[in-house]
């Protein structure tokens, strides 16, 4: 009896973190300016030139986190073979960013909110295996396109509570074009968390999540191998990257026909996670694509 109570103590804290570590894309409001603007976006591109052309992704990316006593934080530049126009025209309704999300492991569900359709998305967070949606926590994310110019791209999902005392949640893309034809964009997302959660938090990466790392290299050790980042900085790290690998992967499918893209951006989606596998291997292809078919169905019929 008491090893049955442990087993079903450990699935809940595993649901429960599963939902706070990957709920989303979420940023502490002041954390993220509404003005930003084309030049600043610029002005990091220039900053980040070498960095962008030498790192340990083999990709024009860049990766950075971090985390205080209440808040989590990730931001990812990166380079986009694909036109300016192409990454706005594509990112700057809502509709998309539920066939973005949906790639993830933890999202079951997502569909425009009944109520505010075109501005408002129901998410479901869950398991990273399949799920019924009674017993995964709902968010509410409000969509808005605070800047579209010849220039400048700037989109925000927020959602102001989140599961288990969570608040604060904000997905944040903004894009400008280059002299190439190319695209360079910021993704950035955080939360905010209270005592209880940092509690539970710990707890699961002590303990299931006690081998999980994420990718910025605090050391090297002395047989010359990279020590990387753990815990709950460690676990942001990993769903930054989860987030953007399916923004590149949504991309990627749009110049094949419609019928399809959503097979594209599965297989695209699970091939680059792969890349990274020390931090993102969770399941394998078979087992990704057949719950991700199962809930991107689930989806279009609506719940």
């Amino acid at each position: 009896m008491r090893e049955k109570f442990r087993t079903l103590l450990w699935r809940a804290i595993h649901l429960f973190l599963a939902c706070l570590i990957s709920a989303g894309a979420g940023i502490a409001h002041a954390d993220i300016s509404d003005t930003n603007s084309a030049a600043s976006l610029r002005a990091k591109y220039m900053a980040l030139r070498d960095t962008l052309s030498h790192n340990q992704f083999q990709l024009p990316l860049n990766l950075d986190s971090s985390q205080t006593s209440t808040d989590l934080k990730g931001d990812i530049y990166a380079l986009m073979n694909y036109p300016f126009a192409t990454v706005s025209t594509a990112l700057k309704g809502a509709i998309p960013w539920c066939d973005i999300l949906i790639l993830h492991l933890n999202v079951k569900y997502c569909r425009e909110s009944v109520d505010k359709p075109g501005s408002n998305l129901t998410v479901y967070i869950g398991r990273k295996t399949e799920q019924p949606l009674n017993i995964a926590p709902k968010m509410e994310f409000e969509y808005r396109v605070n800047s579209k110019s010849s220039d400048y791209l700037q989109v925000f999902l927020d959602a102001e509570k989140g599961p288990f005392g969570t608040k604060n949640y904000r997905f944040m893309l903004e894009a400008i074009p280059l002299k190439d034809g190319g695209t360079f964009i910021h993704l950035s997302y955080s939360y905010a968390y209270g005592f209880t959660a940092k509690l539970a938090m710990q707890a699961y990466l002590k303990t299931l999540g006690s081998d999980k790392v994420g990718f910025t290299v605090i050391k090297k050790l002395p047989d010359g191998k990279p020590l990387y980042v753990s815990g709950i900085r460690g676990a942001l790290e990993r769903n930054t990257m989860r987030y953007y690998l399916a923004i590149s992967s949504y991309l990627g499918a749009l110049s094949t026909p419609p019928q399809q893209q959503l097979e594209k951006r599965l297989r695209d989606w699970f091939t680059s996670t792969e890349r990274y596998s020390l931090q993102l291997h969770e399941l394998e292809q078979s087992e990704y694509l057949n719950m991700k078919r199962k809930e991107y169905k689930r989806q279009q019929a609506g719940g």
